[in-house]
């Protein structure tokens, strides 16, 4: 549940903090007091556009801090996937705006991209409004709901589970063939390729380790004469650079008792001697056994001009791309071969697999048939209590055409608001009003089955009076004893129910307005409804009709 929200510096809003209480809160307020500001904030966490006109002060940041209880939202997972750092009771959203326009999400103050602050945020709260009755029209939600009441999520998991596996055997199937056919329009010409390359028996990196010996052996003699004058240099008669080292570590041995600057000189230029010592043997060695090969030569030469008509025949670069177009054509062949095997295989699987997930989406069609006619009833039945008794209601249901990521059923709400009206889809039956009233019906019957997020609803009894007003803040205020919700409303019979009042108003100062939200104890309450009934002048008949209004609507 929603428990805290903070804003600053947003539209009308210098600071604010609200805190949220169970059950159902209303919020009420003049028209143009804000209460669209507070949505306008909360839509910043559930990862709406942001807008830089919206900042009260350009020149500032805008934050929106959203705090929230989720014991028993199970979003540990999700949490872990996204490597952020998860507390099983509290979890915060926050968005700031920066006056570039340039905007940042968090969560628990971990940096986190907007699709996740989003989608952590659509876990936490469903603000309903006239536009989101629009959904009540889509395949996808009305199917969620039937399979939410039918408790399908498990067998729908499991479903998917088949179905994805289904669709990767019958696409592993369908490569599998298409190679095979091409493989054996092409079979003489891969294996010639294939032999060629098998002949040349290639070795990984072999072109470098060729070039290199083609240049040792190019260069024998210029080679040997540059070890000779090395070791001449380190070791030879004339100017040997060990022997003069020899005799600097034997000077600066004698002194270093008389000259403690010196002291470890000595020690460090016999440690060079020692590695020039061993640098000249290895010259020598290295120079003794470099030999002229013309032979060797011409074999090196004759296997790399070998090696580069393959590479300039394929197009290729290196031995190494050599050896991959190698192993790419013995895969080719190898499905040639063994491909009426393995397409057998796939086959048997396919049907064995496409058995399993057909069982599977009968469950589920069996599941939500059940459903489907106990969700219609209740929802005509909970209808007639908010003016629409002439609701007819009815969920078609209609096979697919093969197995699809839900089942094999495609389902249709279809509904008609008078007698002679026939049942048809919801988009092209009803008016916005209606359907407000027909969704507030869906969400009651759904909250009783299912754990939902906070669900705020944005004055959805525009349209309704009397006492079809009380019966929507009834059903509001059943659906807070399982969830919370936060209602926006004009009207006093819905207000009346509320366990919690939340007065958005507006104060003018010399040069600017601010919005305000204050929680009313119960006399507020009363005199808020009061003055929603009578108007700015609240009368004694009004507070006694308000006062009677809340204890008619007081929970039993």
């Amino acid at each position: 549940m929603l428990s805290r929200l903070y804003i600053s510096n947003y539209a009308l809003i210098d600071r604010l903090e609200i805190d949220f209480k169970e059950g159902l809160t209303i919020i009420t307020g003049e028209t143009g007091a804000g209460k669209s500001i507070l949505l306008g904030a909360l839509s910043l966490i559930m990862g709406e556009r942001a807008d830089i006109k919206a900042m009260r002060d350009s020149g500032s940041k805008t934050i929106v801090e959203a705090t929230f209880n989720i014991t028993g939202y199970h979003l540990d997972r999700l949490f872990a996937e996204a490597d952020v750092d998860y507390d099983e009771q509290e979890c915060i959203l926050r968005r700031e705006i920066a006056p570039s326009g340039r905007t940042r999400a968090f969560i628990n103050d971990t940096p986190v991209p907007l699709t996740l602050l989003r989608e952590v945020a659509t876990r936490l709260v469903d603000i309903h409004s006239q536009h989101s009755n629009m959904l009540l029209a889509k395949p996808q939600f009305q199917l969620d709901i039937i399979d939410s009441l039918a408790g399908n999520q498990p067998l729908r998991d499991e479903y998917q589970l088949q179905y994805r596996q289904y669709r990767d055997i019958e696409q592993k199937l369908k490569q599998l063939t298409e190679r095979c056919h091409q493989a054996r329009g092409e079979e003489d010409y891969l294996r010639f390729q294939l032999k060629q390359l098998q002949d040349m028996n290639l070795k990984p990196g072999e072109d470098a380790k060729l070039e290199a010996e083609q240049a040792k052996l190019s260069n024998v003699t210029e080679i040997k004469q540059a070890l000779w004058e090395v070791e001449h240099l380190l070791s030879g008669e004339d100017v040997a650079v060990i022997d003069h080292l020899k005799t600097a570590v034997s000077r600066l041995q004698a002194i270093e008792s008389m000259l403690p600057d010196v002291e470890g000189f000595a020690e460090r230029v016999d440690t060079a001697l020692i590695e020039l010592k061993d640098i000249a043997s290895t010259v020598a060695n290295v120079q003794e056994t470099l030999q002229l090969d013309p032979e060797q030569l011409l074999i090196v030469e004759n296997r790399l001009n070998d090696i580069f008509t393959l590479e300039r025949k394929h197009n290729v670069q290196t031995v190494d791309e050599l050896i991959a177009l190698q192993t790419g054509y013995e895969a080719r062949l190898h499905d040639l071969d063994t491909g009426d095997e393995q397409i057998e295989q796939l086959k048997h699987q396919l049907e064995t697999i496409h058995a399993q997930a057909t069982l599977l989406a009968h469950q589920l069609t069996d599941k939500r048939r059940k459903a489907a006619q106990s969700f219609a009833q209740q929802l005509v039945e909970r209808a007639r209590l908010l003016a629409l008794g002439n609701l007819q209601f009815d969920i078609a249901f209609t096979p697919t055409d093969g197995l699809t990521p839900t089942g094999v059923d495609a389902i249709e709400f279809r509904m008609a608001f008078n007698k002679s009206q026939p049942l048809m889809p919801v988009k092209d039956t009803a008016s916005g009003g209606e359907i407000s009233r027909v969704m507030l019906c869906v969400k009651a019957i759904v909250a009783q089955r299912v754990s939902l997020p906070t669900i705020i609803f944005d004055e959805v009894d525009t349209g309704v009076s009397g006492d079809t007003a009380s019966r929507m803040g009834e059903m509001m205020g059943d659906i807070a004893r399982n969830i919370q919700v936060i209602a926006i409303t004009h009207l006093p019979q819905v207000a009346s129910h509320g366990d919690n009042h939340l007065k958005v108003y507006k104060s003018d100062e010399d040069e600017s307005t601010h919005t305000h939200v204050a929680m009313l104890d119960h006399e507020q309450h009363v005199m808020e409804i009061a003055r929603m009934l009578s108007g700015k002048d609240i009368n004694q008949a009004a507070i006694d009709n308000a006062r009677t209004l809340i204890q008619q609507n007081k929970p039993s």
